[in-house]
Parts: structure tokens; C-alpha cells; sequence
């Protein structure tokens, strides 16, 4: 026989309500203090599960994707323990070199000096500071909302073997002739004053002006008419292109005009790129500062006269203009034009502008010598890795949109102009310019033998060092046995806006070198959006704050929520999902009091069953069942329906209140039979409900009779569909229906609940 402990029982009868604040630290200090996180990398127990956790950046705060996809991974990483497995779940962050860079450079400008001024070394070392001091805020909270991660083993992108991982695939990528040096034109931003990939440039719609220009015709009268929505670029101008095949300008192709302002001679030219229906049809061709027109100048052989400095200001090429910024230019030269009667008309245009992802500065096509990956044979295998099914996306739409933009890849620039990141482990002979790759410092230049060595300012795109997360984490290149045990990994799970900055990236990679898929299965988490279905933004006003959540509703109930709202990949919030998920936390905790208080000599098994018993046992293992299938499917928000449909309508609603009659009735067996079939099923739910609300559950739990041990290793069930009782099922649903009747007449009727019926 089994008994409640004196302590719990005085414990419950104190605690009439719950408190998510008096046990949620408590918990996770305990998991913490007992290490119950880390794996035991038993060597007996091949049986592994691995997740990496998208690694946040150091400066970043938990926002609400952050919170939903956190939510996600503990799911799977507590049902895997559960089951048995030996689980990682890798912890880290990234170094997030812009970003990172660009709040120093604030900090230190607030101090009257900046980062030139410090010199790359002190500045270095500021930023490793600035790191020390607020780089774990987004640990902590991922603690805050119960993620049980792998902390003791945290990692960082600048970790000292992270950083011989990042150099050993740079120098062999180059060996092998993927990386390279090139002048080429790139996005660039004139505050963070680097080059970005196209995947680092947003975009928006602008309200603009479309000039219409006359261009002079050399040695006759006439001019041809250009249309363009930057008239400050046209001090580049070096050709005017027309479509060979329109007849308005065939009599022009190979004569001359006049650059209005700047009194250039370039050659009007022929080229089928330009759209006949697109403005004049006359197209104004300005090689170093459109990507299209870059192409056109390097097909025709056209001089390529860049105008801007690398702040966003014209150079001496402009010259009365130097000086000015793009903005102020724009205005001068679109007045001198209207004074010299050059300026036709405008009309409004709407076009798209890219702009940087971190500081919203409009982007510059600019032509600069940078570091270039070529990625069309590393992307072969990382197609066929997707088409073959080792790598499967969810939802698996996703797979389409990955394979359409792998199949069009282009070369990626990874050289950026900062200072805080992975420095480009190349070198450069002041004697004979010889350049020297490696991943150790060379002493003395391999080709003449000079001592006199420059290395490369430039850092990598974050994104490089980041595409080794899922084997970098696990101690490649090095043969650890956690890389030997938990690569591949199993799972990501990640946002939409990432597939190619990161996803892509670290398929190419693993299978680049471990020579193996990252992980098998891509959960694309869904986006979840204002009340109003804009996105969630801080500057729009449309942000929660998903800790404040946690504070008001709990993390449990802040976790079950989100997930229960996560069906589609378009989800408004709703703080009544929330709100829900706070009652139903209260329901098992006053579900689970009932039980506990009300429950006194137990058998270890319950014996003999009624009609209830045998019908409640058989949903337990239906819905047991049909949980396991759901999250094994990664139907999070199925699962969270299925079990709170089972916990509150079946359980507490029709189960609970059935067993009252035995539980405070005469009969010392009855009061037995029940209790133990009660305490059977209060284990039963609070396991199956742990990966969703862990510490709740990791509470109710440690107050059941018996020596039990932490929840968080207890076995996950798994459910029988074989051991269901359908004719208890359907005889219940019979019995359930009949009582619903009643009381839905007694209600019509108006009779008095307590009001007995004479006859029946």
C-alpha cells in the first residue's frame, strides 16, 4: 500500500493555488544543480539525439520567433530523453560581426572617440568586453523560459577551436580554388561602411521621382531622352544602350552624346538587355553602380567610372559636386538640369530599394575588390541531398523553395570590412604582392623570402563561420567522440527568412567536409504576427515582449500557448491562446491536488475496473498514441489539442467527477480501486504532458507517492492502440450523450441543479 507523504499533503493543503514564479527557478536550479542537461555519452547507449540551437546573436534579446522556436526544440529534446535516448541539445551564440560592431561603436561614441581612433587591437578588446558583460542575456533567458540546453557546454563562434575550424575550411576551400580574389560590383553600405550578400539586403517599396533627361546628340542637333530614378549616378555614365531591335533608335546606334553637366562624349550602344517598354527605351548605362549595367560594360568593354567614396558622398569624379552627399547631389544636379533646360519632366515612380539588414541604410552597387566562394559545385550535392530525401523539410513546400534558389545559386561574398569577426587568414608579400593563404601565420613570403608580410584587413561574412555550427559545436576537426556519437544531428528547426542565409549554407558544408547531411529533418517554425497581421516589430509597435509573458502568465502556460497557435505558417498572435493555456495549467494543477489530497491507501496496480475506469485507461492509451504520432509528424499544435481535449473534457470533466462517488463513498475497496486508478493517470498525463510544460509537471510529479526520481528522465508513454477498450468506449460515449441530454433539458426546463427527479 502507498501513502502521501505528510509533507506533500500539508504542502497541497497550504498551496490552494498555483504559483508558476515559486517553482520555475526552483526547478531549473535543480536540473541545473544535478546536471541533468548534459548528456551521459554512455557508450552502451547508441542511441542518440542531437539538436543545435540556432545560435542566437550575442546581442540580441529573446523575441517572440525566438521563443516559439526555443519552444519547439526543449519539446523534442524532453520527449527524446524520455525516450531514452542519450539527448544534446548544443547551446551557443554568434558572434554576429556587424551587429556586434555597430552597438561598441555606439558605446564608444558616446565616450567622444571611435573605433579608429582606438585602434584595431584596443577596439578588439572592447568589444570582447562588451561581450563578457551582455553577451549571456539571451542565455538567461532561454533558461527563464525552461529550455533545457546543453549549458555547461556552451559554445561561441570566436571559441579558440571554433576559430581552427572557420581557418582549416577557409584555406581548404581556397586550395581548392572556390575562394577567390576579385573586383567585382557588391551591395554595399555606406554607414557599416562594408560589402553584404544579397541575402543580407532588405527590401522596400519607395515612393520616388522618375527623371526624364535630354543627353545631347555630339556634332548635330538632337538629343535622345533617357529616363532614370537616380539622375546622381549619371556622373558614371559612360554609354547609352538601346534595344537593337526597336527602330526608334537604330539611326543612333554607334554615334555619340553628351553626359549633361559632366560634357562626357560616350557612344550610344546596342544591347538587347533593354526593356523597349520600359521608360524612353533609351537606357543610361553607369558601370559602377548598377549591377546590369556592370554586365553590359564588361560585355561591351566600357570604362567604369565610379563617382561615390565608400561613405556615401561623390568623389572627384564628380567634380563640382564632390563633396556632397548622394541626397544633396541628387537635388543640385536635378536643379542645374531644369536651369539648362535639360530636365524633361518627372513623373512618380514606385520601385523596390535595398537596403542593410542591420542599420536600414540604403544600398550602394559599388565596384570593389573583395573575396568571393564560388558555390555551383557545392551546391550539387546539396541539391541531391534534398531531392533524395536525407534532408526533408517541414512543412514540404519549404524543399521547393530551397532547391529553386540552390539551382540559381551565384558566387557568395564573404570578405566583410569590419574588424570584429573571423580576419581573413591571407597575407600579403609587400615585396612581390605574392598572396599567401594558411592557417598559421607565415613568417616569411614563400616566393621571395621577404620578412615583410600584410595581413588582410577584412573579416568573413558571419554566416560563413555559422554554416559549421552543427560539426564546428562538436569539436570537428578534431575526431571527438561527441562528433563521432551525435553528427548528424537530427533536427533543426528554424525561420523561413534563414533557408539560405544558414540552412543552405550548412548542408553545403556538412557534406563538404565531415562528408555527411547536417541533420535529416528542416522544421520551418511558423512566423507569428501582430493581432493585425503585420510582423512583429519593436520600431512598428507591434512587439511582445514574449518575457513579459512569462512574468504574467508563467513560461509554462507562455510555452503551451504559442505552441497551441503554431498550426500554420502565418499566425496571429492571440493573448487568449495565452490566457487559455494559464487556465488549463490550472485545471492540472487542480486536477492533480484533487487526486493527491483526496487519495489515501493505494494499491501499487489498481485492480478490478468499472465502466469508467476501463473507459478513461482505454483514452489514455488512444491519446498517448496519437500524441506520439503527432509530435513524431511535428504537429506541435495538434498534439497540444489532443492532450488538452483528454486532460480537461475527459479526464477532469467526465473521470474525475465519476470517481468522487468512490472516493467519498463508504466502500474502503471502492476508495482503493479508484485511487490507484487515479494516481495511475495523474502519472500517466503529467508524463505525457512534460515536454510542454515542464515545470509544473516536474512539480505535481515529485509530490507522487514513491521513490520516482526527476520527470525529465521518466519514460515518455508511448501508448497501445492494441489495449484500447472500444465497447467501454462506446458504451461511455452512450452514457456521456444520455447525461448531456439531461442536463440539456433539466436547463431548458429551468430545473434546479440540486433538484431531484421523482421518477425515472
Amino acid at each position: 500500500v502507498t501513502r502521501l507523504s505528510q509533507d506533500v499533503r500539508e504542502q497541497l493543503q497550504k498551496n490552494t493555488r498555483y504559483s508558476p514564479v515559486d517553482i520555475e527557478s526552483k526547478w531549473m536550479d535543480r536540473w541545473l544543480e544535478q546536471d541533468l542537461f548534459t548528456p551521459k555519452e554512455d557508450k552502451d547507449n547508441q542511441d542518440s539525439y542531437c539538436i543545435v540551437l540556432p545560435p542566437p546573436n550575442v546581442t540580441g534579446s529573446l523575441h517572440m520567433g525566438h521563443a516559439l522556436n526555443a519552444s519547439f526544440q526543449d519539446l523534442l529534446i524532453r520527449l527524446n530523453r524520455m525516450r531514452g535516448k542519450d539527448t544534446l541539445w548544443v547551446c551557443g551564440t554568434d558572434h554576429a560581426g556587424i551587429a556586434t560592431q555597430n552597438q561598441v561603436e555606439k558605446q564608444i561614441g558616446r565616450e567622444g572617440t571611435s573605433r579608429h581612433e582606438l585602434g584595431r587591437d584596443e577596439f578588439e578588446k572592447r568589444v570582447w568586453q562588451w561581450r563578457d558583460q551582455y553577451g549571456s542575456t539571451i542565455i538567461n533567458q532561454l533558461k527563464r523560459l525552461g529550455c533545457s540546453l546543453d549549458y555547461e557546454g556552451e559554445r561561441f563562434t570566436l571559441d579558440e577551436d571554433y576559430v581552427r575550424a572557420v581557418l582549416r575550411v577557409f584555406v581548404n576551400l581556397y586550395e581548392k580554388g572556390y575562394i577567390y580574389r576579385d573586383e567585382y560590383m557588391v551591395n554595399w553600405c555606406t554607414r557599416c561602411h562594408t560589402a553584404l550578400s544579397d541575402l543580407e539586403v532588405e527590401h522596400r517599396e519607395d515612393e520616388d521621382k522618375f527623371y526624364y533627361i535630354r543627353y545631347p546628340l555630339k556634332g548635330e542637333e538632337g538629343h535622345l531622352t533617357i529616363a532614370t530614378a537616380r539622375p546622381e549616378t549619371m556622373l558614371g555614365d559612360t554609354a547609352v544602350a538601346v534595344n537593337p531591335n526597336d527602330g526608334r533608335y537604330s539611326k543612333y546606334i554607334g554615334k555619340m552624346v553628351e553626359v549633361p553637366l559632366v560634357k562626357r562624349e560616350i557612344p550610344v550602344i546596342a544591347d538587347e538587355y533593354v526593356d523597349v517598354e520600359f521608360g524612353t527605351g533609351a537606357l543610361k548605362i553607369t558601370p559602377a553602380h548598377d549591377p546590369n549595367d556592370f554586365e553590359i560594360g564588361k560585355k561591351h568593354g566600357l570604362q567604369e567610372i565610379n563617382v561615390f567614396t565608400p561613405d556615401g558622398r561623390i568623389n572627384q569624379e564628380g567634380g563640382r559636386f564632390a563633396g556632397l552627399s548622394l541626397d544633396d547631389a541628387r537635388k543640385q544636379i536635378v536643379a542645374r538640369l531644369e536651369r539648362d533646360g535639360l530636365l524633361e519632366r518627372t513623373e512618380p515612380y514606385k520601385h523596390s530599394v535595398g537596403t542593410c539588414y542591420r542599420c536600414d541604410t540604403t544600398i550602394e552597387p559599388y565596384i570593389s575588390l573583395q573575396w568571393f566562394m564560388r558555390m555551383d559545385e557545392l551546391a550539387r550535392p546539396a541539391i541531391e541531398a534534398v531531392e533524395d530525401g536525407r534532408v526533408k523539410f517541414h512543412p514540404e513546400r519549404w524543399a521547393d523553395v530551397y532547391l529553386d534558389w540552390m539551382r540559381s545559386i551565384r558566387p557568395w561574398c564573404i570578405s566583410r570590412q569590419l574588424w570584429w569577426g573571423h580576419r581573413l587568414p591571407v597575407w600579403y608579400c609587400d615585396e612581390c604582392e605574392e598572396v599567401i593563404v594558411r592557417e598559421e601565420p607565415p613568417t616569411t613570403c614563400p616566393r621571395c623570402g621577404s620578412a615583410e608580410l600584410t595581413q588582410e584587413e577584412d573579416v568573413m561574412d558571419t554566416w560563413f563561420s555559422s554554416a559549421l555550427w552543427p560539426f564546428a559545436t562538436l569539436g570537428w576537426p578534431g575526431e571527438t567522440a561527441r562528433l563521432d556519437k551525435f553528427y548528424p544531428t537530427d533536427v533543426l528547426v528554424t525561420a523561413r527568412d534563414i533557408i539560405f542565409l544558414w540552412v543552405a549554407r550548412m548542408v553545403m558544408m556538412g557534406l563538404e567536409f565531415p562528408g555527411d547531411i547536417p541533420f535529416s529533418d528542416v522544421i520551418i517554425n511558423p512566423t507569428i504576427m501582430a493581432k493585425d497581421g503585420r510582423r512583429m516589430s519593436k520600431s512598428l509597435g507591434t512587439g511582445i515582449d514574449p518575457l513579459e509573458l512569462v512574468e504574467s502568465y508563467g513560461a509554462d502556460a507562455t510555452r503551451f500557448g504559442l505552441m497551441n497557435m503554431a498550426s500554420t505558417q502565418d499566425v496571429r498572435f492571440a493573448d487568449e491562446r495565452i490566457e487559455m493555456s494559464r487556465n488549463f495549467c490550472n485545471k492540472i494543477f487542480n486536477a492533480a491536488r484533487f487526486v493527491l489530497l483526496g487519495v489515501e491507501d493505494v494499491e501499487p496496480e489498481p485492480s478490478g475496473a468499472t465502466l469508467a475506469d476501463r473507459w478513461i485507461q482505454s483514452r489514455l492509451q488512444a491519446t498517448a498514441a496519437e500524441v506520439g504520432r503527432q509530435l513524431d509528424d511535428y504537429e506541435f499544435a495538434e498534439a497540444t489539442r489532443v492532450l488538452y481535449r483528454f486532460v480537461w473534457n475527459e479526464f477532469c470533466d467526465w473521470y474525475v467527477e465519476t470517481a468522487k462517488v468512490r472516493l467519498y463513498g463508504d466502500d474502503p475497496a471502492a476508495k482503493r480501486q479508484v485511487s490507484g486508478h487515479l494516481l495511475h493517470l495523474l502519472d500517466n498525463i503529467l508524463r505525457l504532458l512534460h515536454p510542454f510544460v515542464p515545470f509544473l509537471t516536474e512539480e505535481l510529479a515529485s509530490m507522487l507517492p514513491g521513490d520516482r526520481g526527476f520527470l525529465i528522465h521518466s519514460p515518455y508513454p508511448e501508448g497501445d492502440e492494441g489495449a484500447r477498450d472500444l465497447d467501454a468506449e462506446a458504451e461511455m460515449d452512450r452514457l456521456m450523450e444520455t447525461v448531456v441530454s439531461v442536463r440539456t433539458l433539466r436547463n431548458e426546463l429551468r430545473v434546479p441543479p440540486r433538484k431531484e427527479a421523482k421518477a425515472v
